[in-house]
C-alpha cells in the first residue's frame, strides 16, 4: 500500500504538533490538522516517504515525511508530519502547507536512541534529495499544484 497511492498530492493548514521535532531532535517539522490527516487513504503505509513542499505561495522545497501511528493516542489517530528540507527563519504556523508525496523511502522502526533516530532521519534526508534530483520526480516540483489562486484555499487537486 506504500506506492500504489503517488503520487499524493495533499494541502492543509500546519498545525501545532508535540514540538518534539525541533527540541529533541533539531529537525522541525510541520504537522497537519486531524482532518487533512484523515482525508489520507486509509490503507496507505506507515513509514517515510520523500517528496515536495510549498508553504503558502513561497518556493517548493525539498522534504521528507512521516505517516505514522501516535502512541500518544494510544494508536487511533495517525500522524503526518513533513519536514521540509530548507531553513526558515520562522514558523509557519497557520499557514497553508501544499505537498505531493512522490516516492517510499522506509517502514516506520523504532530506535534504541535519539541519536540512531537523528541518522536515520539524516539519511532519509539524503536519500529524499537523491531520488528527487531524478527528472521524473523533479518534474512535479513544477506541478500547477504549487501555484495556489491568491486569497483561495482549495482543497482538491
Amino acid at each position: 500500500g506504500a506506492m500504489r497511492h503517488l503520487p499524493y498530492f495533499c494541502r492543509g493548514e500546519v498545525v501545532k504538533g508535540f514540538g518534539r521535532g525541533s527540541k529533541e531532535l533539531g529537525i522541525p517539522t510541520a504537522n497537519f490538522s486531524e482532518q487533512v490527516v484523515e482525508s489520507f487513504p486509509s490503507d496507505i503505509s506507515t513509514g517515510i516517504y520523500y517528496g515536495w513542499a510549498c508553504v503558502g505561495n513561497g518556493d517548493v522545497h525539498k522534504m521528507v515525511l512521516s505517516i505514522g501511528w501516535n502512541p500518544f493516542y494510544k494508536n487511533i489517530k495517525k500522524s503526518v508530519e513533513t519536514h521540509i528540507i530548507h531553513t526558515f527563519k520562522e514558523d509557519f504556523y497557520g499557514e497553508i502547507l501544499s505537498i505531493v508525496i512522490v516516492g517510499y523511502i522506509r517502514p516506520e522502526k523504532n530506535f534504541d536512541s535519539l541519536d540512531a533516530l537523528i541518522s536515520a532521519i539524516q539519511e532519509d534526508i539524503e536519500e529524499a534529495k537523491r531520488q528527487l534530483d531524478l527528472p521524473e520526480h523533479l518534474k512535479l516540483k513544477e506541478d500547477n499544484f504549487f501555484h495556489l489562486p491568491e486569497g483561495k484555499i482549495v482543497n482538491d487537486h
